[in-house]
């Protein structure tokens, strides 16, 4: 989920509350709600759409590193987690006084959230993005 989804349903249910309170027809409180609720959607869209063009551009681009940068740093975020979760305890087993577990702060977990949920959402809305053009 991106930060402007996050926001909106943190946000939302507290306008609908004065929505409610403002406007007693419910025909007219359901249609600014629907609007408010399109409003968002429509933003978050276009959000993930610049996100997508982002990745293309990238992708598209004429230096190997601007090309690869994202699959590579995934790549060693992927390694990292194999090596403390799966490689380091099963070595741990035969040879215990060998510390291979790196140390990851809190920041570098963070990043690896972010990086690994951006770039799922960024080649997930590249593809629909693609589809939805043709």
């Amino acid at each position: 989920m991106n930060l402007l989804a996050s926001v909106a349903n943190f946000i939302l249910p507290g306008i609908f509350k004065e929505v409610d309170k403002a406007i007693p027809d419910q025909d007219l409180n359901a249609k600014l709600k629907a609007s408010i609720q399109t409003a968002v959607l429509s933003a978050d869209a276009q959000a993930l759409q610049e996100q997508a063009g982002i990745v293309t551009a990238e992708a598209k681009g004429e230096s190997w590193l601007q090309r690869n940068w994202r699959p590579v740093t995934m790549m060693i975020f992927v390694a990292i987690v194999a090596n403390n979760y799966i490689l380091a305890p099963y070595i741990g087993l035969f040879a215990p006084r060998y510390k291979l577990m790196l140390d990851t702060p809190p920041d570098l977990w963070a990043l690896i959230k972010i990086g690994l949920g951006g770039y799922v959402v960024g080649r997930s809305a590249e593809k629909c993005v693609a589809a939805w053009k043709n």
